[in-house]
């Protein structure tokens, strides 16, 4: 069953993490960005930090979310939607209507397990 967001947790929070560091990854490319270019963007001092996070092995903290945002051309509130569909699907499935029913799309084809919400 999935965990809190917050607290590393089982495969499944493992898997939405690969997933939500593949969809950062394409948009990533889509922009022409490097991992390099991105990490200078959003004020990381190692461009590995981006690496890590495109790999599932971290995640963004929301205190940087309105720069990665900028850096990948997106609208704040668009951004952080979807990056909510892979750190906290439960919340999004309540906040967006869709209960019971989380399966984001890490922009590569594939959905995400479904969460009970309890």
């Amino acid at each position: 069953m999935y965990s809190h967001p917050q607290h590393g947790g089982g495969e499944e929070v493992k898997e939405l993490r690969r997933q939500a560091g593949a969809w950062l990854k394409n948009r990533r490319t889509e922009v022409g960005l490097t991992q390099r270019a991105l990490a200078e963007s959003v004020g990381l001092e190692y461009y590995t930090m981006v690496s890590m996070i495109e790999a599932g092995r971290g995640r963004i903290p929301p205190d940087s979310y309105l720069a990665w945002a900028a850096a990948l051309q997106m609208q704040p509130a668009e951004f952080v939607r979807t990056l909510m569909q892979f750190y906290d699907p439960i919340t999004h499935s309540i906040l967006f209507g869709d209960a019971g029913s989380a399966t984001p799309d890490d922009g590569t084809g594939h959905a995400a397990p479904k969460f009970r919400v309890v």
